[in-house]
């Protein structure tokens, strides 16, 4: 039996650059572009009317930006399965950072080779997280100085001992396999954790479990 393919909304107001994207994406069995969108608001009703698995973001569009059509995405209660993966020329610019505060997923810049972009495609969809480590966690820090934290520290009361555990090692910016390591469990048993911990604090994905875990303080931005 043959699975759905994960269906993906382009948005981006350079033809050549959505041209390349529908070729790469379009190649691969289990991924097909559903649509194409050229400013933020076409975006968000394209993403409303196609429910896409995943939106290729761009940030700066005209007649409204990448960062507030994310937000009405990620906001839209009938859109809770679409995930936002942003396209930015800059690696830690502020757009990139509003992105980040209106729920994307993740980003990738535009000059990214293209197996990169579909296995984000493919991670963003499976949930898993697509930032590198390091880039993840400066995105935190820059989100926690310049944003007010929005979770209680009584949420650490929600939690086991070893879900605390791995929540401040995903803060950390590990991936499963390190935590795996770390902890001397099985990767089974911290993608149970994981599951646990975006259910217990109502985050949609990895990003805002980094989030959660400055915030409740388990782990504290670098100096």
């Amino acid at each position: 039996m043959t699975s759905t393919p994960v269906r993906v909304l382009l948005a981006d107001d350079e033809p050549l650059l959505r041209q390349s994207l529908r070729i790469v994406i379009d190649s691969q069995p289990d991924l097909e572009v559903v649509g194409e969108t050229t400013d933020g608001p076409d975006t968000v009703e394209a993403a409303r009317k196609l429910s896409p698995d995943v939106v290729l973001m761009d940030i700066r569009m005209p007649g409204g930006n990448g960062i507030h059509a994310t937000s009405e995405i990620t906001r839209d209660p009938e859109l809770g399965e679409t995930r936002v993966l942003v396209l930015s020329m800059y690696e830690l610019d502020e757009y990139v950072y509003g992105a980040l505060r209106a729920g994307a997923s993740g980003f990738l810049l535009k000059d990214a080779h293209p197996a990169v972009l579909l296995d984000a495609i493919r991670r963003i969809h499976a949930g898993e997280a697509l930032y590198a480590a390091t880039i993840l966690t400066r995105l935190v820090e820059h989100y926690l100085a310049t944003s007010t934290p929005t979770r209680d520290a009584g949420a650490l009361g929600m939690l086991t001992p070893r879900e605390g555990d791995v929540l401040t090692l995903i803060g950390r910016g590990c991936s499963n396999q390190d935590i795996a390591i770390e902890l001397h469990v099985s990767a089974n048993t911290v993608k149970t954790h994981v599951s646990n911990l975006l259910a217990k604090l109502q985050a949609r994905d990895r990003a805002q479990l980094v989030i959660a875990a400055y915030d409740i303080g388990l782990v504290t931005a670098r100096k």
